[in-house]
Parts: structure tokens; C-alpha cells; sequence
């Protein structure tokens, strides 16, 4: 069950280049994970744990037996992921046509791994790409079904956005400042005065007048999965609120081609203001994740560059 990397604009994202665990215990050591798992949940001690291979920042995974799948904070921008994943994904599962992580377990902070931790169900897939997704119109489709389902999942109670989530959901003139200053820094790298006519449309769209509503906040590849070409599960519900939706349509953009993109639309119909809207979340997610991550982790940053890419293209063509 493979992570990416959040997207670093909220309060609640790490900073590149600062130490990325902040533990007396190495949660990068796959013994310690297992003597930790051994004090905690002793039915389990006895199972083989070994490192997952994931580029994400917020979280690092250890595989437990073949079934189960250990997930530790990296730092405190992360924690309260924890227990706001435990809480809603039981919740939310039900009327999600895609399989989302099942939490098996909450683990103790103590003193030298101060954080809850989680175990959770193993899903089977590979990050999905768009090389990967054999029919971009089924894709369409799968997403569609998806935040569908979740946007009629009743939000009563859910957590709204915050630095908890890089403040998904909220409206979107609060990440002017943010946007630009990624733009600006990517001049010669992205088409500065293109990307910027796209955010200024994005800002002058109607804001979003409907009751909040359940968000991912992060659907983009390596928070997607594909077993045989077709979507089948839907992972990192760390940025999870309740919001506007219109956060979520930066997927169309992140992973659907350009002819795939008005069947999402038409399936959600989507008016014409949150479909700015979320082109603006796209643009803006993915400049701000280029801007990031480009010296520290550039290899963190071809989807978010393809992503950008397509956002100033669709937007060149009247999409």
C-alpha cells in the first residue's frame, strides 16, 4: 500500500531539507518496527516485517506478515492523521466503490516512538499511472463513482479543513499567496504568465455555495492503485475533510488524458465554476509540489510537472 508525497503548502506538511523522523526510534529500521509491534500487539510478533519502498513524506511503511501493512508518523505534522484515519475510514468505507485501507489497530505513543501509529489491512496494486490505466474512459468513470459516493457520504461531524489536511477544502483565494510565490519560482521551468492566467481565472470563479462535503484532498498517482489495468483502491486519507469538492477535481488533471476528462465531468456534472476550481487546485498542487520538492527530491516531482503541464495545455485549448 504505497504513499506519495503530500503536497507541502499546509502547516501541517514537513519542511524539505529539515530531518524527516523525529523519534528516539528508528521507524526506518524494519527490527525496531517488529520489537515495537511485538510489546504492543504480541499475536503479531511472530510475523516477518520489512521495509515498503515509498517515496512519501508523511508517514514510513513496514509490511507485517503478508497481510498487513505498519504505518508510523514521520514527525508531528503528521500525528493527527492517525486517529482522524481510525475514526472515519471504518465510516466512510461502506459507500466507496473502491477499497480504501482498513485500520486493524492503533498503536501506542511511548517514550521513544511518541506518536500513535497504525496497522492496517495490506492492499494489493501498484501506483496508478496513466501509462498504467489500460482505458482512460473506465478511469473516468471509476473516479467519478468514487467521489460520487463519497460526496454523499453524510459530513456531519467531519473534521473541516486546517493544517490537519494543507487546508484541501478550503476556499481557494487562501492559497493565493502560496500559488504565486511557487509560480514565480518555477519561471523558466513552467510557463510563469500561462500558469498565472490560469490561476486568475481560477480565483475569479464563483465560490462554492453548497454544505460542505467529504474530500480526499490527495487523489493523485501513488494514492491511487491499479491491479490490471483498472483502478482498485484508493489510499492516504490524511488530508480527509469536509469542504469543497472542487479540491478532488484536481485528479482530472493529475491522471485522466485530455479526452478522458469531460466523461469525469459530464458523470459528476460539474458546473463550469468548480471545474475552474479545480483546475486552479491542480495548478496550484502541482506548482507548489514542483517548487518543494524540484532541489531536494526532484524525483518526487515528474508527476507533479505533468500534471501542470496538462492543466496549461487543457487551459490553452478552452477546456
Amino acid at each position: 500500500m504505497p504513499s506519495a508525497a503530500r503536497d507541502p503548502s499546509g502547516a501541517a506538511a514537513p519542511v524539505p531539507g529539515v530531518p524527516r523522523t523525529e523519534s528516539l526510534l528508528s521507524i526506518e529500521d524494519p527490527a525496531a518496527v517488529a520489537r515495537l509491534v511485538a510489546a504492543q500487539f504480541p499475536r503479531w510478533a511472530a510475523l516477518p516485517v520489512t521495509a515498503v519502498d515509498s517515496d512519501g513524506t508523511d508517514h514510513v511503511m513496514h509490511r507485517l506478515g503478508a497481510d498487513m501493512v505498519v504505518r508510523l508518523p514521520r514527525g508531528d505534522w503528521a500525528a493527527d492523521q492517525v486517529e482522524k484515519e481510525q475514526r472515519w475510514l471504518p465510516r466512510l468505507a461502506p459507500g466507496l466503490p473502491l477499497a480504501v485501507p482498513v485500520p486493524l489497530a492503533l498503536g501506542a505513543p511511548v517514550a521513544d516512538c511518541p506518536r500513535p501509529w497504525s496497522v492496517y489491512r495490506w492492499l494489493d496494486g501498484r501506483d496508478a499511472t496513466v501509462e498504467r490505466l489500460a482505458d482512460p474512459d473506465l478511469t473516468a468513470i471509476q473516479l467519478a463513482g468514487f467521489l460520487g459516493g463519497l460526496r454523499r457520504i453524510d459530513a456531519g461531524g467531519g473534521p473541516p479543513p486546517g493544517p490537519h489536511n494543507g487546508r484541501r477544502g478550503e476556499p481557494l483565494e487562501r492559497r493565493d499567496r502560496i500559488t504565486r510565490e511557487a509560480i514565480g519560482a518555477l519561471r523558466g521551468i513552467v510557463d510563469a504568465e500561462a500558469a498565472t492566467t490560469v490561476w486568475d481565472a481560477a480565483l475569479r470563479a464563483p465560490v462554492w455555495q453548497g454544505p460542505p462535503v467529504w474530500v480526499h484532498g490527495d487523489l493523485r498517482t501513488g494514492n491511487l492503485l491499479e491491479t490490471g489495468g483498472r483502478l482498485s483502491a484508493v489510499i492516504d486519507f490524511g488530508c480527509l475533510a469536509v469542504g469543497d469538492p472542487a479540491c478532488d477535481l484536481a485528479v482530472a488533471w493529475a491522471l485522466l488524458t485530455a479526452g478522458a476528462r469531460p466523461v469525469l465531468r459530464d458523470a459528476l456534472a460539474v458546473d463550469a465554476a468548480m471545474w475552474a476550481r479545480g483546475r486552479g487546485w491542480a495548478l496550484s498542487t502541482g506548482v507548489v509540489h514542483v517548487a518543494a520538492y524540484l532541489e531536494s527530491a526532484p524525483e518526487l516531482t515528474g508527476s507533479a510537472l505533468r500534471q501542470v503541464g496538462e492543466v496549461l495545455a487543457d487551459f490553452g485549448h478552452g477546456g
